[in-house]
């Protein structure tokens, strides 16, 4: 539906009632006991990963009732290297509650608010008001005195940081800068390190309702624009966009770049009169480029051994970038290892010496394909949201350094210029999110969560996080209950409508928390008197007001509840801050210190950091393969479930063999291990082991194996320090260090393992099994 046309529709007459997630807008009903979905009918490209709701939503994994460990509940709060191995005592809500509003009462009086980290990721729910860390924050900020937070995330950690050193505005470059349709209209070459796979460009955080990363790439495509394809995996671009694979050594891509911009400018082809009026420092990054203050000119010939591309292909390409309208995209993939900010800033460097930065489908593309809402517009109006109140603890950690701050409570460490000390954390409330998916080296993570006193999870089924938690309490699923979908650069406001009754005992977390705020005497300031309809009410209104001050037709919640959802009016595709600078540095500069492109940073330089320096710079590699472990792992992302969501749906289950998460390597590399299409492989190095079924493809450079991240953590025998996941979970092998000293971001995108093959008796799979509680009865 139109913006000029947003009228309420009405409900489907055929039981289906319209739901969205992360993985797109769609429609549920029961059906003789089963679940049945369907994709929005006006996505041109709907993500198949809907269809692990029906299998998930009544899985033996689901939580029925709250739980609580043994251990804890004999032994009191305190550190114990039995979480994770313990058994489980259900128990009532109401005792449930009473306990665990008693352990936050003592650790908030004797410790203070500062002892309590709010842990969450923020992926829990598509709904803008069951949003599961706005319902965290908002309960530990009106009720606990506030908290320990998180800041950044793990997939944008590095970049996140350095983007407003060096252009400014993170949001406004990701989402008002180069969008899909630019790129089907106007570009003529897109250069994509480490490539836009639709897996990642399907989601986005509140859901889409158009999938049309495919279909902007196909026409692109069909217009002439060349894709070339800078990455260890050919599936890293779809098959309709044709991409010329320039297949790379992991970690390369800095090295690759400079080489680049090296070739533009001995052979007067960069734009020097771009860089002289946009740019700051350029004359010192050349300096550094051509080897004047190093001794080592960042030539082809010089990035040929690093990159593992002949110089004479490194000069062709750099060559094929002029005249261009060309377009440089650089993956989140590159910044999530160690010196991962320098990809990012070299990406901009690059766009840069072209000239493009600005220009409708040229110049920076930076995380374009990462997620969803890269790439789109605005929408005019505001969106429904819920406040989280304001957070009295000023104390933060950058997010993927909580091993570090429950391992190190005193310990200094660096962050964006300054030194901060880790806090000493009681009591973790874990409300949305799996650490033990995206956290990194999760064996040193147990040991962290062993230190704890109180481990506290809300969980709808038995994660890993969940089986290492002291409290266990059983959460909705978002088709137990009524909320509004929909994310800022998507039109699509959707009523989510609930088509299931929850699942055993589980309650929404709004319910939880208000049950707690009672106890804590703070049930007015977190709930404001409002059941959950009268807050998705309250949220909606602002909506309604901005589309009436507009003059468009404004339903009013009834009308939108009653409806299949209506579109919002959108912002212009206008280029952002970068066109506007474009047209005009002096009127309209960047908000960077000197008002341009920084390709030196005074602010950075000035931190002193050797592994983040004052300009984009090749550090040396990190992931070189040694005899004991010869192969570089690529832990990415995967392409059946968002992160570890409903690993035991159907879709995900369906993609595994012999109920391992699938590896991919080389045909040649698994010859020379002995190592068949289909077989059982072991993954392991000096962290840890895991065991994964493995695929041979020619489509993965030699000496790289391929293995996604979120298969759910299980470990053969939990008591061992380092024991073996039978699942297939990378992150048993992964590095938990920063990105640099600069952003501490995360770092889990590449490893080195060794690789054999599995010949032992094989160990079932635990991962969906619900942890022991025999002969427990429910405790008071």
């Amino acid at each position: 539906m139109a913006a000029s046309d947003n009228a309420a529709q009405q409900p489907s007459e055929d039981g289906f009632r319209p739901h969205t997630s992360h993985w797109g807008v769609f429609s549920a009903r029961m059906k003789e006991g089963q679940l049945e979905v369907r994709p929005h009918e006006g996505d041109p490209d709907p993500n198949e990963i809907i269809q692990n709701f029906p299998a998930a939503l009544r899985h033996r994994a689901r939580i029925a009732q709250p739980m609580v460990r043994r251990g804890w509940l004999e032994n009191g709060p305190g550190p114990d290297d039995r979480r994770g191995r313990d058994e489980y005592v259900p128990m009532s809500w109401s005792a449930v509650l009473d306990r665990l509003a008693a352990e936050l009462r003592r650790v908030r009086d004797d410790h203070g608010p500062g002892a309590i980290f709010g842990g969450s990721y923020g992926w829990a729910s598509a709904g803008r008001f069951h949003h599961a860390q706005s319902q965290i924050h908002r309960f530990l900020n009106t009720s606990t005195g506030g908290y320990v937070k998180s800041v950044n995330s793990y997939s944008s950690g590095a970049s996140s940081v350095l983007v407003p050193h060096i252009i400014g505005d993170y949001e406004d470059l990701v989402k008002r800068n180069v969008s899909w349709e630019q790129m089907a209209e106007h570009s003529e070459v897109v250069l994509a390190f480490g490539g836009m796979a639709l897996k990642n460009s399907m989601v986005a955080g509140g859901g889409t309702s158009r999938h049309v990363e495919r279909g902007a790439m196909e026409r692109a495509k069909a217009r002439g624009c060349e894709f070339l394809l800078v990455s260890p995996l050919r599936a890293d671009l779809p098959a309709g966009a044709g991409a010329e694979w320039v297949a790379n050594i992991p970690g390369s891509d800095t090295a690759l770049m400079l080489a680049l911009v090296h070739t533009l400018v001995v052979n007067g082809l960069h734009d020097r009169a771009f860089l002289d009026r946009y740019t700051a420092g350029w004359p010192v990054f050349e300096r550094y480029l051509l080897g004047e203050s190093d001794g080592q000119p960042k030539d082809a010939a010089w990035a040929s051994p690093l990159t593992g591309l002949a110089a004479e292909q490194i000069v062709a390409l750099a060559k094929r970038l002029h005249g261009k309208r060309a377009l440089i995209v650089v993956a989140h993939a590159l910044q999530r290892a160690e010196h991962g900010e320098q990809p990012v800033w070299m990406g901009m460097v690059l766009a840069a010496a072209l000239g493009q930065i600005g220009l409708p489908g040229g110049g920076y593309g930076y995380g374009l394909g990462a997620i969803a809402y890269y790439g789109r517009r605005y929408n005019a109006v505001p969106m429904p949201t819920f406040s989280q109140g304001k957070n009295p603890v000023s104390d933060f950690i950058p997010v993927a350094r909580i091993s570090d701050m429950l391992l190190n409570p005193g310990a200094s460490y660096r962050y964006n210029g300054q030194t901060r000390t880790y806090p000493e954390i009681k009591l973790v409330y874990w409300a949305g999110g799996n650490p033990f998916h995206h956290h990194q080296d999760l064996n040193r993570l147990r040991q962290a969560f062993a230190r704890l006193d109180t481990l506290v999870v809300h969980e709808l089924a038995w994660t890993a996080t969940a089986r290492h938690a002291d409290v266990v309490l059983p959460c909705t699923m978002t088709l137990e209950r009524e909320d509004i979908g929909g994310n800022p650069n998507d039109p699509l406001l959707v009523p989510m409508q609930p088509v299931v009754a929850p699942y055993g005992e589980a309650r929404d977390d709004y319910v939880i928390f208000a049950g707690l705020a009672e106890r804590l005497g703070t049930a007015e300031a977190f709930t404001e008197g409002r059941s959950v309809r009268q807050w998705l009410e309250h949220l909606y209104e602002p909506t309604r007001a901005g589309l009436a001050e507009k003059g468009l037709p404004a339903p009013s919640f009834a009308e939108f509840w009653a409806s299949e959802g209506f579109d919002l009016p959108q912002q212009p595709d206008d280029g952002g801050k970068l066109r506007a600078f474009r047209n005009d540095p002096e009127g309209a500069p960047l908000p960077t210190p000197s008002g341009k492109l920084e390709i030196f940073s005074e602010t950075i330089a000035s931190f002193g950091e050797a592994d983040c320096p004052g300009h984009p710079a090749w550090l040396g590699q990190r992931y070189v393969p040694d005899a004991a472990t010869p192969y570089v792992l690529v832990a990415n992302q995967p392409r059946t479930r968002l992160h570890s969501q409903f690993d035991f749906g159907g879709h995900s289950s369906d993609a595994k063999h012999r109920g391992r998460e699938v590896a991919h390597m080389h045909p040649d590399d698994a010859a020379a291990r002995g190592i068949a299409d289909g077989d059982i492989i072991r993954l392991s190095n000096q962290r840890g082991a895991c065991l994964a079924a493995v695929r041979l493809t020619d489509g993965i450079r030699r000496g790289v194996v391929q293995l996604p991240t979120g298969a759910w953590y299980d470990p053969a025998d939990p008591q061992d320090d380092k024991p073996l996941c039978v699942h297939g979970n990378p992150n048993v092998l992964t590095r938990d260090v920063g990105t640099s000293a600069l952003a501490q971001g995360c770092t889990g995108q590449l490893t080195t393992v060794q690789v054999e093959r599995f010949d032992g008796n094989l160990p079932p799979i635990q991962a969906f099994e619900p942890p022991g509680a025999p002969g427990a009865q429910a405790a008071e």
